[in-house]
């Protein structure tokens, strides 16, 4: 695809530079920070009316225009190091208050409380990947040993568009995809077909301990915030990246 879908004629616009929280150790560039531009009034047109342009959502079509890298395509970024340049993109933009709505559990009515963006805190990883950026463990219930990878934000926007496919009133498989996605070699071997025979008959302890090892590894923020309700009580709230994200004040 053209460099220019990715932002890069846009070298000499205002922009700032984004510290990535996977310190660009999964990259084959080793790019520990990227150049991302402001939103300008241009950018109001698109967050004003939604995403309408060539089908792609709001959210890519932004990383896509405000990207100003020229070796690093929006879809090859981990999830966490999107989430943050979103994030930056907003806090320049409307500041870091994030207004959410939920339910107080003592009396079950709705309210609003303010999130301060600049407050989320990072995951403190406990391994490091290798120089490819992959990680080895050896699984708890077959002692297979298998190489994990990060999904990216591509990875994410497949297995959406694979569920999306999905037969109407059949249950998309995710577990399993993701999985597949995940694992790049099962005991060395890395052909599609032995990963693919190795997930559909992983015992579950196999596949919790995956699921728990990357969400504990994986280099991003935290978007879970626990806030008071009216009645005292605490409540788990979540920062999530829709559309009202961009636009508080539309």
């Amino acid at each position: 695809m053209d460099g220019k879908a990715y932002g890069q004629e846009n070298f000499t616009e205002p922009h700032d530079v984004v510290q990535l929280p996977s310190q660009g150790l999964y990259y084959k560039n080793k790019k520990k920070s990227v150049k991302v531009g402001f939103l300008t009034a241009a950018d109001e047109n698109l967050l004003a009316n939604g995403a309408r342009n060539g089908g792609e959502g709001l959210i890519s079509q932004l990383i896509r225009t405000k990207l100003y890298e020229p070796d690093f395509r929006p879809e090859d970024l981990l999830d966490g190091d999107l989430e943050t340049i979103l994030i930056f993109l907003r806090n320049t933009s409307f500041g870091p208050e994030y207004k959410v709505k939920s339910i107080d559990p003592e009396t079950g009515n709705s309210f609003d409380t303010v999130i301060n963006l600049e407050s989320l805190d990072f995951n403190k990883p406990s391994f490091e990947p290798d120089s490819e950026g992959l990680f080895t463990v050896t699984l708890p219930k077959t002692s297979a040993v298998v190489k994990l990878k990060l999904l990216t934000y591509g990875d994410t926007l497949e297995l959406d568009k694979m569920a999306n496919n999905y037969p109407s009133g059949l249950i998309p498989p995710r577990v399993t995809w993701r999985l597949m996605k995940q694992i790049v070699s099962v005991n060395g071997e890395t052909s599609s077909e032995v990963i693919s025979k190795f997930v559909n008959t992983m015992p579950i302890m196999d596949s919790k301990f995956i699921s728990n090892f990357i969400r504990d590894n994986e280099p991003r923020l935290n978007l879970d915030k626990e806030i008071t309700a009216p009645s005292g009580k605490k409540v788990l709230v979540k920062v999530t990246f829709g559309a009202e994200f961009f636009r508080p004040f539309f």
